[in-house]
């Protein structure tokens, strides 16, 4: 028998997140019903939102309208199919950018395929990997040069990876939690600097032999880092935002971007090609079947990121956490079953 109710985490005011029962509708015509059984908290824009720390008139202030779904990265079992449904059966796993919620209903082509070699719980990483991705594709980067990445949260964890399969020479990671540093080498960054951003300078100078970085990455969020950053780049070096603050206007440019020609690289998940083409292969469903298949072989790896599993029920008390704690997390999971 088909559900008739799927329990769903909603926030219904600041700082209150709630488990509540939604009417679902069996798959109709090309749609197709998963049983959720793990998500991933996105700890930096679920906090963000949750705590409601963002200016008036942002793009979050249009976005975060009560009753809030949170959440978009789910995974779970295929249960039902509707009419006309071929690519998808019933046990297989799938992958969607659907809020925390325990049944999902959606058009077939919104789904991933998840391959076998890969648990459900590394999967759920899928959205903040290809948020990561298209960012890194946006650097443009070349073999054998040296990276900053400031901030190793789940954002930074990946891009330190992903630099790391581009043959970056030296990878600089910067985070005041030490813990972090200790996962961004375990998984590629050559320096770990446990200090704030303003105060890495010589580091940097003396790492890359004067030379300044060829890329810094802000995966923070926050507003202070975009300044600092960009006296960290050599000539002609690129700043990527993949870190989205809730304050932007307390960003400012600095000298430095006119004196040594910087590019400042901005990458929203959402600016992606929609189609694949001979122009524009990387898709997000290609970039996601990537990241598997990474996975799959060995070549990225985040399980040992999995930090904390909540039940859904203590949705309040999981965003509590990390709106005050969110230093000592990494991957954050519901388990729904």
């Amino acid at each position: 028998m088909l559900p008739a109710t799927s329990q769903n985490i909603i926030f219904t005011d600041k700082e209150k997140a709630e488990l509540r029962a939604l009417p679902i509708a069996a798959p109709g015509a090309g749609e197709i019903l998963v049983r959720t059984t793990w998500t991933l908290i996105s700890t930096g824009t679920e906090t963000i939102c949750y705590g409601r720390r963002f200016q008036p008139g942002t793009h979050w202030d249009n976005w975060v309208k009560y009753p809030f779904p949170a959440g978009y990265s789910q995974v779970g079992v295929v249960e039902a199919v509707g009419d006309g449904v071929t690519a998808w059966k019933p046990g297989d796993r799938a992958a969607s950018t659907f809020a925390h919620q325990q049944f999902v209903v959606g058009k077939a082509d919104a789904f991933f395929p998840i391959p076998d070699g890969v648990s459900d719980a590394d999967a759920a990483w899928f959205t903040l990997s290809y948020i990561v991705q298209n960012g890194v594709r946006r650097g443009e980067h070349e073999l054998g040069e040296d990276y900053v990445v400031v901030g190793l949260g789940p954002l930074g964890q990946l891009a330190v990876q992903f630099l790391n399969l581009l043959g970056a020479r030296e990878i600089i990671a910067v985070d005041p939690v030490q813990f972090r540093l200790d996962l961004a080498k375990a998984h590629g960054a050559t320096q770990g600097l446990a200090l704030n951003v303003d105060e890495i300078l010589p580091h940097v100078e003396k790492l890359t032999h004067g030379r300044l970085a060829d890329a810094v990455y802000d995966m923070t969020g926050n507003d202070k880092v975009f300044a600092s950053a960009q006296k960290l780049l050599r000539k002609l070096g690129s700043l990527v935002l993949i870190g989205d603050t809730g304050s932007p206007a307390r960003q400012h440019l600095t000298g430095e971007v006119i004196s040594r020609s910087l590019r400042i690289v901005a990458s929203h998940a959402m600016n992606t090609p929609a189609t694949d083409s001979v122009y524009a292969h990387w898709t997000r469903a290609n970039m996601i079947a990537l990241f598997f298949q990474y996975l799959k072989h060995g070549r990225m790896r985040v399980s040992d990121l999995n930090t904390h599993v909540f039940k859904p029920s203590e949705c309040q008390n999981a965003y509590q956490k990390l709106l005050h704690d969110r230093a000592s997390t990494m991957g954050c999971h519901f388990q729904w079953s």
